[in-house]
């Protein structure tokens, strides 16, 4: 009961919070419902980052994947502090010179109307179809857990999961569609505070549990038991191979932090670019630390349990059960409520803002008063948020899920990195190079992934069992030698469609060279120490990985 009072009292607070931060806001005009009103500021900024980011199938998948190969996969962490400070320097000037509310309409000034639209409509597709469902599902799998849910309602397991489901769901929709971006974010801020209090308890607690009631014992153990696994180089066959990390890991990277809607939106709605530069490098440092929460403790669970529990997707809840106090569950259970909350909303306002500007003001309603604009952007909003609690209850294994949507989400995150990034960089590739590109990258990964790939994999594995090795030792085989790594053929991929947009805007440029105008929302000064603060942080991420180089 101490749990639950203690997690309703910190969930209530936030939102008084909120409400009280945001009640002065415009919410009737695009700027203040879409971008806070362009007020946010650098802590704001780092904090919604941060939380935008974190939710359960990350918390729990990526402390899985720990679990099972060491710390070589702190690269989806580490390496994102690279990818903000490479769009704090070279993206985000841009971003707010054009005035930017969405990232799509860049594509317009720079290709044309339809190319906005269709990155749009890649935009939303990824959103409902993938995000929304799995972050419900996972979600509620873990409050559901944490409070024992079916026991305390007395329902079956699938009915508490519905139950969470529409919870989760219905606080979210209130937040994004009625609250707009400033709600979002300033919940997010205090939110972000709790995770890192929560997030750090946990490996406290873990290390405290293997060393005796010492932290610095539980380390040394843990690091002298098992030293191998301390590996920042990821070997071959393990999820995140070394050489993967200078290619299609930083272009994820970039793609997630640089151009997402999602995740950018937060900088957009920046009160200048000074601002948003800060926000992106505090947030940028924050994540380097970002292993504690989401690494460390599948490690510590691994050395916990001798390698023995069932699934490595256990690893995370199974430690939280096994070392916190039982007066701490509530509040953690709060923080952890609220970055699924966080990344629920977030993506449910990025998709409102996207169908609200994108297509009911560009192909519905042009002469539509931004109030309208708001109104249906919020029907929209309500009517996804609607369709991904019927989904949610539909997706299983969520807790393996985060590796497998890294994967899926290639079918859109290059195509679309490709084309801004070209688009950026060169000022005569015109609109049909971009379409092809979309088109062309989309369709190559499906056929690559989910076609080509698996054959291959299937083959490959007939061939090992017959030499006699077990089906066990055959999979591990297939799976490192058959195709190339995912991340790999991204790369492929972003260079293919890349050279081919430049080869036709070499041979059909278009008739005038495209220059980006200065729309003068916001004042576009950088902070003056970006670069330097920048470089900083690059070489700190590069000496952790030398450090930890075996």
């Amino acid at each position: 009961m101490l749990g639950i009072l203690s997690f309703l009292g910190f969930t209530i607070l936030v939102g008084i919070i909120a409400y009280l931060a945001t009640r002065s806001t415009d919410e009737k005009s695009s700027d203040g419902y879409f971008l806070g009103g362009r007020s946010l500021t650098a802590g704001v900024i780092a904090g919604s980052l941060l939380l935008t980011n974190l939710s359960t199938e990350q918390i729990v998948g990526l402390n899985g994947s720990a679990y099972k190969d060491g710390l070589s996969v702190m690269a989806w962490e580490t390496l994102a502090a690279i990818a903000m400070v490479v769009a704090a320097i070279f993206l985000l000037p841009r971003y707010l010179k054009g005035g930017l509310t969405t990232v799509p309409q860049f594509l317009a000034t720079r290709f044309d109307v339809a190319t906005k639209t269709i990155t749009s409509g890649l935009f939303l597709t990824g959103y409902v179809v993938v995000l929304l469902p799995v972050i419900l599902y996972s979600g509620s799998v873990a409050i559901s857990g944490m409070f024992n849910v079916p026991e305390l309602l007395n329902v079956s397991d699938k009915t508490a999961l519905v139950i969470c489901i529409w919870g989760i769901g219905v606080i979210g929709s209130i937040y994004a569609v009625f609250g707009g971006l400033k709600a979002v974010a300033v919940s997010d801020s205090i939110n972000a505070i709790g995770l890192m209090i929560g997030g750090i308890l946990i490996p406290i607690f873990g290390l405290m549990a293997i060393g005796d009631g010492s932290i610095f014992a539980g380390l040394d153990t843990l690091m002298s038991t098992n030293p191998e696994r301390f590996d920042s180089t990821g070997r071959h066959g393990q999820e995140v191979p070394f050489a993967t990390i200078f290619t299609g890991m930083m272009l994820v990277q970039l793609f997630y932090w640089g151009t997402n809607q999602q995740i950018i939106q937060r900088a957009l709605g920046a009160k200048n670019l000074a601002e948003g530069q800060k926000g992106l490098l505090l947030a940028s440092f924050l994540k380097i630390l970002g292993p504690l929460i989401l690494v460390l403790p599948g490690m510590i669970a691994y050395h916990y349990f001798d390698g023995n529990l069932d699934s490595s997707d256990m690893a995370y809840p199974a430690l939280v059960g096994a070392v916190l106090p039982k007066y701490l569950v509530g509040f953690f259970a709060a923080v952890l409520f609220g970055a699924i909350l966080s990344s629920f909303n977030s993506v449910l306002n990025s998709s409102v803002t996207l169908f609200g500007i994108d297509i009911y003001k560009q192909h519905i309603n042009k002469a539509a008063p931004e109030a309208t604009v708001v109104k249906y952007g919020k029907v929209f909003g309500v009517s996804l948020a609607l369709a991904a609690m019927f989904i949610a209850p539909l997706i299983a294994n969520a807790g393996s899920l985060f590796n497998y949507l890294q994967e899926i989400n290639g079918i859109y995150n290059i195509p679309i990195l490709t084309i801004i990034v070209v688009g950026y960089l060169t000022k005569r590739v015109p609109a049909i190079a971009a379409k092809i590109a979309i088109f062309l990258g989309s369709g190559l990964y499906i056929i690559s992934q989910f076609i080509v790939g698996p054959n291959m994999v299937e083959k490959a594995l007939e061939t090992a069992k017959a030499s006699g090795i077990t089906d066990e030792a055959a999979l591990k085989l297939v799976e490192a030698d058959a195709y190339p790594h995912f991340l790999h053929v991204m790369a492929i991929l972003f260079l293919l469609n890349a050279g081919i947009m430049l080869l036709i805007g070499k041979f059909y440029p278009r008739k005038e060279a495209f220059e980006q105008e200065y729309t003068k929302q916001v004042e576009i000064t950088p902070y003056k120490y970006v670069k330097q603060a920048g470089a900083v942080i690059c070489l700190i991420v590069i000496g952790i990985y030398i450090y930890f180089a075996k």
